[in-house]
């Protein structure tokens, strides 16, 4: 196992994930809930997200076959969803977490999904795998470790936000983002140069 992988697989799911930018939104989904029982949701919400990218990493490769689309295409969707996303990270909608209204205990939507295993961290599952399927196990590792670290800044939530406070909250959520920006950028040209490599050896 590489590390440097790793680790960049690690940071780049967590960064997509985004636990630190969800943490508004579980704080104001989770206010009406009985303050025992919050952490409990949060270790079942994120289990359920776990459970959702792990199908994706598992069979991601399946999919991909059933729908007859190749790892360059992946590569190159992948780097535009992620620099999307970035994008919001980056600027925020000034709604932020407003469209969401859940009546009770929320239950697997939308803490679930979208907010932890949305389209972004799904299609990077896909990349992972996509692109080196012979280290699964890495990313599957990757996976834990990233859900890990969503788990616990979720669980203090309350108490991260009080303590940074909301615009210290927000420049690094955009910090963040603008890591993820640099990230997409290197696999959407990964992407391309894979693309034109295969051209030239098609003699097109």
């Amino acid at each position: 196992m590489e590390a440097s992988s790793f680790i960049s697989a690690v940071v780049l799911l967590v960064l997509v994930t985004d636990p630190l930018g969800n943490i508004p939104m579980f704080i104001g989904l989770l206010r009406q809930v009985d303050p025992a029982r919050r952490q409990r949701i949060i270790v079942r919400e994120v289990l359920f997200a776990s459970a959702i990218l792990l199908f994706f990493m598992l069979f991601g490769r399946r999919v991909l076959a059933l729908m007859h689309l190749t790892d360059t295409s992946m590569g190159i969707a992948g780097g535009v969803i992620l620099f999307l996303i970035a994008l919001k990270m980056i600027f925020p909608h000034p709604e932020g977490a407003s469209g969401h209204r859940v009546h009770g205990e929320p239950f697997l939507v939308p803490l679930a999904i979208p907010f932890i295993a949305g389209p972004s961290a799904i299609a990077t599952v896909l990349l992972l795998v996509s692109r080196e399927p012979g280290r699964v196990w890495e990313w599957i590792g990757a996976l834990a470790v990233a859900m890990a670290v969503s788990a616990v800044v979720l669980g203090f939530a309350e108490r991260i936000a009080d303590f940074l406070g909301e615009q210290v909250t927000m420049a690094f959520e955009r910090l963040m983002g603008l890591v993820l920006t640099a990230m997409a950028i290197e696999m959407l040209l990964a992407g391309i140069q894979k693309f034109v490599l295969t051209l030239k050896a098609a003699g097109v």
